[in-house]
């Protein structure tokens, strides 16, 4: 009988306040985002020492641990009950790109257990070469198996389950605002930044963050006034705009004072959204006078959001072919 697995990529988190500074040292270190002609390994430790302070204290107001990886594990274990329905026997693994278990830890597993086909299945719906493109790029160069054997998905920004369940949880959102007032909520989504720089040298991330909006307002018929903007930019160089802040300020000096903030680049709640989202920049709202601000909740646990997964999962096994300069087709 056929073995099969699915793996999942994701950033990974800080476990415990005294793993922030070797996880900041692991994302100082990726060649994908920093690129240092000389001295990799030495910028990745003074940045990660001088950063881990400040990041500290944001750990500690958000419990000590980023959640990430406990949503992962969850959403891991969803999709392989999910997919044993249909396969059998299937293995679904969760490889992070900068904290335990690694891409190499499950690149070794995977090479281990010798399985006929593997989907390498990002949990980053938008490509972009500082996630999905740096992940696969680590995979390729650990993992010790028989190419042919994987199949890559890109990324499914406009898959229509993967919308369904951004929309339910918009839904979900809405309901925390005083019913008077639905009507005035801006949807504001808020999607993780990314330098000018990348984005000029063709980095699909903008227009597919671009897309997402356009599908998930769509499918809610335009129902309320929306927006979108970028946040955790680091660092002096141009990102992309507008920022979130920005656009706080700006909403609040046209009087829409009813936001709700749509994490729309993360499927699973930690730092940037529990403190970026719901603590910095509620300040920001607090400070322009903004009425009732909502932070919508990560897909987490979101089964809509594992059948859409599912979905991407079955497609990709079901590919005899592997294209890797093309995106695994995401909707049947």
């Amino acid at each position: 009988m056929n073995k099969y697995a699915v793996v999942l990529f994701n950033l990974g988190g800080p476990d415990s306040l005294e793993a922030i500074k070797p996880f900041l040292f692991n994302l100082f270190s990726d060649r994908d985002i920093f690129k240092i002609p000389v001295g990799q390994k030495i910028f990745a430790k003074i940045m990660s020492v001088f950063r881990a302070p400040s990041v500290k204290e944001k750990y500690k107001r958000i419990g000590g641990k980023s959640p990430i990886n406990d949503w992962t594990r969850l959403q891991q274990s969803m999709l392989q009950q999910e997919l044993q329905k249909l396969v059998p026997g299937i293995e679904v693994y969760a490889a992070m790109r900068y904290w335990h278990p690694t891409i190499r830890d499950i690149a070794d597993k995977v090479t281990e257990k010798a399985f006929d086909k593997v989907v390498l299945l990002p949990l980053y719906p938008h490509y972009s070469i500082t996630t999905t493109g740096s992940s696969f790029n680590e995979w390729k160069r650990v993992y010790k198996g028989e190419a042919e054997k994987l199949t890559y998905v890109y990324d499914y920004f406009d898959n229509q389950r993967y919308i369904n369940a951004l929309n339910e949880r918009i839904d979900e959102t809405i309901l925390r605002f005083p019913e008077n007032v639905r009507d005035d909520i801006q949807l504001l989504f808020s999607a993780h930044g990314l330098p000018e720089s990348i984005a000029k040298q063709g980095d699909p991330y903008p227009k597919q963050i671009d897309k997402t909006v356009a599908c998930v307002m769509k499918a809610r018929n335009f129902s309320h006034g929306y927006h979108l903007c970028f946040q955790s930019k680091v660092g002096p160089a141009k990102w992309l705009k507008p920022s979130i802040d920005e656009m706080i300020r700006g909403l609040a000096e046209k009087r829409k004072k009813q936001l709700l903030v749509i994490p729309i680049s993360f499927v699973s709640d930690h730092i940037e959204t529990l403190f970026e989202l719901d603590i910095e920049y509620r300040m920001v709202a607090d400070e322009a006078n903004i009425e009732n601000y909502m932070v919508m909740k990560g897909l987490n646990n979101s089964k809509t959001f594992v059948a859409a997964l599912k979905e991407l999962a079955v497609q990709a096994l079901q590919n005899q072919s592997v294209i890797e300069s093309q995106p695994v087709k995401k909707n049947g």
